[in-house]
């Protein structure tokens, strides 16, 4: 009996502790780009990610990132140029393309951090992307942090050449808080 009762007890602490669901504060949450454009580099965030993360840094394999974002929410801080980079075909196209996803395949240790390799999907392209990320926990609450690059032109964005430039650096930052189960 008290065998079995260990042998619960086990699988139960073993089950919280290799499964951590953690929730995105999307109000705090940061994704940035920069892009080099005509006159110096254009900065622009969006707003309101959403993601479902589990992740356990002692437990890579299972752990797994799924995010996605309204690139309607774009903001460049010059309201002309949002509504260029929302409407135009050559551009986001937001009616058309509503959402900018990202699904994980495998996340691995690095020097640094962590890295997350996945899948981006930007205006109906798929394509895969690495993303180094850190994660700093306190708790039940913790923030990760990332940087990656496109090339724009991989997702239609955009004519090749000219006076834009062909990299995009994207920067996230997403505070969270651990689920309880």
């Amino acid at each position: 009996m008290k065998m079995k009762l260990f042998i619960l007890l086990s699988t139960i602490a073993a089950g919280s502790f290799f499964s951590q669901k953690w929730n995105v504060d999307a109000s705090a949450a940061k994704v940035s780009f920069a892009v080099k454009g005509p006159f110096g580099t254009v900065h622009g965030d969006f707003t309101g990610l959403k993601a479902t993360i589990q992740f356990n840094e002692k437990d890579l394999a299972a752990s797994s990132i799924a995010a996605v974002i309204d690139p309607k929410t774009i903001s460049t801080g010059i309201g002309l140029r949002n509504r260029h980079l929302r409407s135009e075909e050559q551009y986001l196209d937001t009616d058309k393309y509503p959402s900018i996803s990202f699904r994980s395949k495998k996340i691995e240790r690095t020097g640094t951090g962590f890295m997350a390799r996945g899948e981006l999907t930007l205006k109906g392209v798929t394509k895969p992307v690495d993303i180094a990320f850190t994660f700093n926990a306190t708790g039940d609450s913790g923030i990760f942090k990332g940087q990656f690059t496109i090339k724009r032109t991989d997702y239609n964005i955009g004519k090749p050449g000219g006076s834009v430039g062909e990299v995009v650096t994207l920067t996230l930052e997403a505070p969270v808080k651990k689920t309880e189960h």
